[in-house]
């Protein structure tokens, strides 16, 4: 009789009590991020939005300016929301959200907004962008407070809907994800890590 006949090959069957007991801790370090996103995102939205809808509540508007306000709206839909957001913003936020939740170090855990945002732990370039992203919206959102209502009505109309266009996506992302579907790694990980990815914790 064969001696092996009836063993279980205890190491693979640990390896896969490991694998389903992290798959609740993944999903839930990458939602983590998400939440952090979503509410910059959300504040933003909240804030703007009663400034966004008082030209048309009170009555600000010309014919004319409509027309350039529903114009704006058609332009940041399709510059801000989705080449800004749906085609680059959004995907790299859930994409790095996921990746925290696979490799999950304290440090990055703690600063899940602008590891998402990819402020740190990302390519020389990427990194390059998203600070200088940041500095250009602080500087944008500076100038328009100085602008009277009626046009920063209406600059911010266009801002509200790239947002909400952007949080949509990372949300319906996300939910993929949740359901199942299987999400690329980041593409701007550092060059280190591009070949050899980092070990899971626990």
């Amino acid at each position: 009789m064969d001696a092996s006949q009836g063993q279980v090959d205890i190491p693979n069957e640990a390896a896969n009590v490991a694998r389903i007991m992290r798959a609740p801790r993944e999903k839930l370090i990458a939602a983590w991020g998400i939440v952090w996103v979503s509410v910059l995102l959300g504040h933003a939205i909240w804030t703007l939005t009663p400034l966004a809808i008082e030209p048309w509540t009170e009555g600000l508007m010309t014919t004319g300016q409509q027309g350039i306000y529903i114009g704006w709206l058609v332009a940041n839909a399709y510059l801000e929301g989705y080449r800004g957001f749906q085609l680059r913003f959004s995907p790299r936020v859930v994409a790095r959200a996921v990746y925290l939740g696979q490799n999950p170090r304290l440090l990055w855990v703690v600063l899940a907004l602008p590891f998402c945002m990819s402020l740190f732990h990302s390519t020389r370039r990427q990194m390059m962008v998203s600070w200088a992203f940041i500095g250009a919206l602080v500087a944008v959102i500076w100038w328009v407070r100085t602008l009277p209502q009626l046009w920063r009505g209406i600059i911010d109309g266009g801002v509200v809907l790239g947002l909400v266009w952007g949080l949509a996506v990372i949300w319906w992302l996300f939910g993929r994800y949740l359901a199942g579907v299987q999400v690329p790694p980041p593409g701007d990980l550092p060059m280190a890590n591009a070949a050899q990815r980092e070990p899971v914790l626990g």
